[in-house]
């Protein structure tokens, strides 16, 4: 999942890229609201963590432009106001949640848990799809109950296939939830990350659709 994170907290935002990142999300960040909406209007993340007091604009209007044109987007508050009245204006205005500071990261991270199995196609911290069963909390994944290892881009590359799976995910899709801004990204990286996967997996179960991008078949009901 790619997030946009939203805060002007420098020390605050250096410690939440680092912690997101290390739970397998990309997380771009910004520091003004302008920037922000320019950014959602540019290349729209999967989500957005946003705060509400920023130095040029308020959050509340950066939502609402979100809204304006991204109806669907999640949006998450994350702010010092605690207040009721800033929580229902908040959630009211179109916010998806809302966890006022300080918080806790275990709940945080738990929160955007819920909002990636919205997005995806489980329902639970775990998708299992033809005897492979990929586990979001604990970052495990199992071959027929058998643990594998992965990298940390190899992971995110399987665990947005199978949340997305019976939807074909291009190349340039699969590259925006693994990297972020000003990371390099290798011409072929895509393609390798493929093939180290696929030699830890069941055969065929990422499948290639020639000129379009990988995707992983559903379960039929």
């Amino acid at each position: 999942m790619n997030i946009l994170l939203v805060e002007d907290d420098l020390d605050l935002a250096s410690g939440l890229v680092k912690a997101l990142r290390h739970e397998g999300f990309t997380v771009n960040h910004v520091t003004r609201g302008r920037e922000a909406v320019l950014s959602v209007k540019a290349e729209p993340p999967d989500m957005v963590v946003l705060d509400l007091g920023l130095p040029d604009i308020d959050g509340l209007q950066v939502l609402k432009a979100i809204r304006s044109g991204r109806r669907s987007l999640p949006v998450l508050i994350l702010t010092a106001r605690d207040g009721l009245d800033d929580k229902v204006v908040a959630l009211d205005t179109g916010a998806d949640d809302y966890l006022s500071k300080p918080f806790e990261m275990e709940e945080l991270l738990a929160r955007l848990r819920v909002v990636a199995r919205r997005l995806g196609t489980s329902q639970n911290s775990k998708i299992e799809l033809h005897g492979v069963s990929l586990d979001t909390r604990h970052h495990q994944v199992l071959v027929n109950d058998l643990p594998i290892k992965l990298s940390r881009r190899e992971y995110m590359l399987l665990m947005a296939l199978m949340e997305n799976s019976g939807r074909v995910q291009t190349k340039e899709m699969l590259e925006q939830k693994l990297y972020g801004w000003g990371e390099e990204v290798v011409s072929n990286a895509i393609e390798v990350h493929i093939s180290n996967i696929r030699k830890k997996l069941p055969a065929d179960f990422i499948k290639t659709v020639r000129g379009v991008g990988y995707s992983i078949s559903k379960l039929r009901s």
